[in-house]
């Protein structure tokens, strides 16, 4: 799936097929690449990676690259040992010091509970040290024909959805019918449903047999 294959769907949906275009390519696809991100902070989760992460060397502190939104986990040092989640409050009172300890190869991570691209290691990483982290991460916007990678295909009604309120929201006429707001209302409760259906699917246990989970 390209932008150009979208911004056809499009164009049917706004009834602008023949040219010359009410709405340029330019323009359809300037409103793709803001309904990309429109769902990555609706729907986090559809925007998922899996990468190295370079730290840096003797910061409690870390922080993910810029085109990250959320942090999901923290896996392992990068061809090393596994890097387990701990409590914050816990190791402050077990270990007071332990933002300050030589640093190492880190053997726990700590969420920031009010920054969501921040995380801190413990011990703090020694030179050289990168990690396996999975994060929500926001692409760079997209061409005309570039391949979309994220969201899935599986999504594409929605993003044609929100790129259809978009070039609508402009026209007064479409603003006062409503046509505007229920392409909006749809492509809202598109994502609603698809994150509704996490708790079926997506559980620890995963396809285990339910009777070999303890």
């Amino acid at each position: 799936m390209t932008p150009t294959d979208v911004i056809a769907q499009v164009r049917v949906l706004v009834q602008d097929e023949r040219e010359p275009y009410r709405y340029s390519d330019a323009v359809l696809l300037r409103f793709l690449n803001q309904t990309v991100k429109r769902m990555a902070m609706l729907r986090p989760d559809l925007f998922l990676v899996v990468r190295e992460v370079q730290t840096v060397a003797g910061a409690a502190t870390q922080t993910l690259p810029q085109d990250a939104v959320r942090l999901v986990e923290v896996y392992n040092v990068s061809g090393g040992n596994v890097v387990t989640e701990v409590n914050k409050d816990t190791l402050d009172q077990t270990f007071p010091g332990w933002r300050s300890a030589t640093p190492g190869k880190p053997v726990n991570y700590i969420r920031h509970v009010r920054n969501p691209t921040m995380f801190f290691l413990y011990p703090a990483p020694e030179a050289g040290v990168s990690v396996v982290a999975e994060y929500a991460a926001v692409p760079a916007d997209y061409g005309l024909t570039d391949t979309i990678t994220a969201p899935s295909t599986a999504y594409t009604p929605s993003l044609v959805d929100g790129i259809v309120y978009l070039a609508q929201s402009i026209d007064d006429e479409h603003v006062n019918s409503g046509r505007a707001k229920l392409f909006a209302d749809t492509f809202a409760q598109s994502l609603d449903t698809g994150l509704r259906t996490q708790p079926v699917t997506d559980t620890d246990a995963g396809a285990l047999d339910p009777r070999q989970v303890v």
